[in-house]
């Protein structure tokens, strides 16, 4: 019987040891015992399109909301989802107590009234407790419909600041062309992040609008244009509105990730059309130039498209990124049969595809998500998210992680307590710690992002006492220190080599050939096996060596990471039962 050996990617079989997924193909993350990759959802306050479901005026109804949206976490943390976009402002009303703008009327059915809660607070609280980022998505320049406006009175913007607005047919918009509109987002803006322990701030509909909006700005543009043209104007407003937000945000917090959702078209492309709607020459967002200039951190482009015009602009972006993140927005909105009615089929090769280029995902929107609408909930569980993720670091902003905790083991009864030291960073923000477990299939998360310094497990069978603990410490921009192992058993759990030559030793097996694949599961190369695989032809990266026969039965050879130039984590073995 003939067997192989394959080299793969966390992707390709479930519950395997995943400790490194180079992303972005320009900057090495740090160590992870997870890979890295972002896989974000909407989460619209809008109408309650997400959550809540209802409005509340009891003390009794704002607890079912909030059951509501813990039950909406767990969902989406289960399926492996880490980071959070929770809509924040809605159309010049915001879902936090706020000294800027008046209260949205969804959770109480009235605008400018209060729950008996924060929303905002509950949301960062109750992802950080399931190891997810939270960015809070703030729509920035449409002020609401005349109506809804009319209803808030003297606590509407448009009467509170009338020179920032223009009415536009049945609804209002603040003009990026008044210099003050800039201000006014950027101390919005402010306000969220200096009170908010918010992982990133996601700006949408930082754009003109559309052409069917009636838009009339020639008035603003005679005051302010001076000899710029009006497109020239036009994105030189909105890089101002940027510039403003972004300066805000970094000087309160610089761990906070800046994104923003433009149009999914950059601009036309060499052989493709946008078809007349693209960021850059329709409504003036100059995306790609705020990665370049490091305004933004990340994109989220809205990619709701398929065929020609998904494919080309997708790989655009990623090769317009400037060694930042590009996420695109999937329209899963699309598979329901009351919008496009697409098959799943058509995410999933979309899914594929972004994944190959080393690029995030991101959903819109959650409910979609989460009632599996075509089976995609189910297709992301089984087949495309086949273990947890966590983000990507920002080592555009800081690349140095924290020392490794010094951990300790002990036996209290039944249960086992882990403790260390608390560690500290180079940089301000502080650092959080991830528990993992190998039980002999590779690390597993027990608890990530956790503050404490100690974290407590109950093994159910005493089998499970004799295994490998992990403990890392991670930074505020994403660094993750080295694993500290510990482990009651005699026989700590294999850690991957780091390799920092032109090859890795391999056990002795009867494979014919060995098949090498990187981090996203495409086929590198294929050789014949010998005491070493030369790997010197290799990317930077997580591999797996492992054997196949043709029946689909495998054994692990060896693990271990190309080019990460850091000591190999010692395994501490405790003295055992």
């Amino acid at each position: 019987m003939r067997t192989f050996v394959l080299v793969y990617s966390h992707t390709m079989m479930k519950g395997f040891l995943v400790f490194l997924l180079f992303m972005a193909g320009v900057f090495p993350a740090s160590a992870s015992v997870l890979p890295r990759e972002v896989r974000a959802v909407w989460l619209t306050t809008l109408s309650g399109l997400d959550w809540p479901s209802r409005p509340a005026t009891t003390a009794a109804g704002f607890e079912q909301q909030r059951q509501e949206l813990r039950r909406t976490l767990d969902s989406l943390r289960a399926v492996g989802i880490n980071t959070l976009l929770f809509q924040t402002r809605v159309r010049s009303t915001v879902v936090y107590p706020s000294a800027i703008e008046p209260w949205d009327g969804v959770f109480t059915g009235r605008a400018g009234q209060a729950p008996d809660y924060d929303p905002l607070q509950v949301a960062v609280d109750e992802c950080h407790r399931r190891g997810m980022e939270l960015h809070a998505w703030v729509v920035a320049f449409p002020a609401g419909s005349v109506a809804a406006m009319r209803r808030l009175g003297r606590k509407g913007l448009p009467q509170r600041r009338p020179e920032l607005c223009r009415r536009c047919g049945d609804q209002w918009l603040m003009d990026p062309g008044v210099p003050a509109t800039a201000e006014y987002l950027a101390a919005l803006c402010g306000e969220i992040v200096r009170r908010y322990d918010v992982d990133g701030l996601h700006l949408d509909y930082i754009r003109y609008p559309e052409r069917e909006i009636p838009f009339n700005d020639r008035t603003t543009y005679r005051r302010y244009g001076g000899r710029k043209s009006l497109a020239e104007w036009r994105r030189a407003n909105v890089t101002r509105c940027v510039q403003a937000i972004h300066d805000t945000v970094k000087a309160l917090k610089p761990w906070v990730k800046l994104s923003c959702s433009p149009v999914g078209k950059h601009a036309d492309l060499a052989r493709y059309s946008s078809r007349g709607w693209n960021a850059r020459d329709a409504v003036f967002q100059d995306a790609q130039v705020w990665l370049r200039q490091g305004l933004m951190d990340m994109l989220f482009p809205m990619m709701y498209f398929t065929g020609d015009h998904f494919y080309p602009f997708a790989a655009d972006w990623q090769e317009q990124s400037a060694g930042r993140l590009v996420v695109p927005g999937l329209g899963i909105y699309m598979l329901s049969p009351r919008q496009k009615d697409w098959p799943l089929g058509l995410i999933e090769r979309e899914l594929h595809f972004v994944r190959h280029l080393g690029m995030g995902q991101a959903y819109f929107r959650s409910r979609f998500l989460t009632d599996d609408v075509k089976g995609v909930y189910r297709f992301l569980a089984e087949d495309f998210y086949t273990s947890q993720a966590l983000p990507p670091a920002m080592t555009w902003v800081d690349s140095v992680a924290p020392d490794a905790p010094a951990v300790a083991l002990q036996r209290g009864g039944h249960a086992l307590n882990l403790s260390w030291p608390r560690v500290y960073d180079n940089r301000p923000g502080g650092v959080t710690y991830n528990v993992y477990v190998d039980e002999g299939y590779g690390p597993r998360p027990l608890s990530l992002r956790q503050t404490d310094t100690v974290f407590r497990v109950s093994p159910v069978l005493p089998v499970l006492r004799r295994t490998t603990y992990l403990v890392t410490a991670m930074d505020r921009y994403g660094n993750e220190s080295r694993p500290a192992c510990v482990s009651l058993g005699r026989t700590p759990a294999v850690l991957p080599s780091y390799v920092v030559n032109e090859s890795v030793a391999l056990p002795p097996c009867n494979a014919e050939f060995i098949l090498v694949t990187d981090a996203t599961g495409r086929h590198v190369f294929t050789a014949r096996p010998s005491a070493y695989l030369g790997v010197a032809r290799l990317a930077p990266g997580f591999y797996t060596v492992r054997t196949l026969d043709a029946r689909g039965r495998s054994h692990v050879l060896t693990t271990f990471v190309k080019e990460l130039r850091r000591a190999a984590p010692e395994a501490v073995s405790v003295s055992a039962f």
